[in-house]
């Protein structure tokens, strides 16, 4: 039975429940010469522009970077660190309200030769041990991995090129909770318990 991409709906909700529920899901890329990576979501991260210190849109603020976090729910909102590596996150609640949630981890499920590839300029079966461990454990990595870059900035995920499929929940058991990385300017937005991760 074919997986049924996620609806808008999926994204037009609190910000915190999407994170959560993010995890196991597979996202999708398709590529211009038609090649499809998938991976299945391990790590999340929530950011909520209203109320949080260390999201771009803090306090209602609009920038030409921020502004695709007040797009409709369900749309690519990605952005660079550093200036080099590419980080993908997934706009949630309603239309003008600014939040997303970032993908920090991902496992491969289709496609793995062409990820190892762009990640290591190697194939998938001569990655060493460190390179397994940390293939796809970022989200500078991930989006290497799956050539995403600023070109898919404001993309819909509802379109043919990035999109989510559904799959079974994980064990609710199995989903921890802790606060988010690399945000060490955002006061005591720090703290919040925001990054979800599989323990499997």
């Amino acid at each position: 039975m074919a997986q049924e991409k996620l609806s808008r709906d999926f994204y037009d909700r609190d910000t915190l429940e999407v994170a959560k529920a993010l995890l196991g899901k597979r996202l999708v890329r398709v590529l211009p010469d038609g090649e499809r990576l998938v991976c299945r979501i391990t790590e999340t991260e929530a950011y909520i522009g209203r109320c949080d210190k260390a999201c771009h849109a803090y306090g209602g603020r609009r920038t030409k970077r921020t502004e695709t976090l007040y797009a409709p729910p369900g749309t690519a909102y990605v952005y660079l660190i550093y200036g080099m590596y590419s980080c993908l996150n997934l706009v949630t609640e309603g239309e003008g309200e600014a939040a997303a949630v970032l993908i920090r981890g991902l496992e491969p499920v289709e496609g793995t030769e062409r990820m190892a590839r762009n990640r290591f300029g190697c194939g998938a079966a001569d990655m060493t041990a460190c390179q397994r461990k940390n293939f796809l454990n970022g989200p500078g990595k991930l989006c290497r991995a799956l050539e995403i870059t600023r070109e898919q900035n404001g993309l819909d995920l509802l379109g043919e090129e990035l999109y989510l499929l559904n799959s079974p929940e994980p064990d609710r058991a199995k989903i921890c909770t802790g606060p988010r990385i690399g945000i060490d300017y955002a006061e005591e937005a720090v703290h919040f318990p925001w990054r979800f991760w599989l323990a499997d």
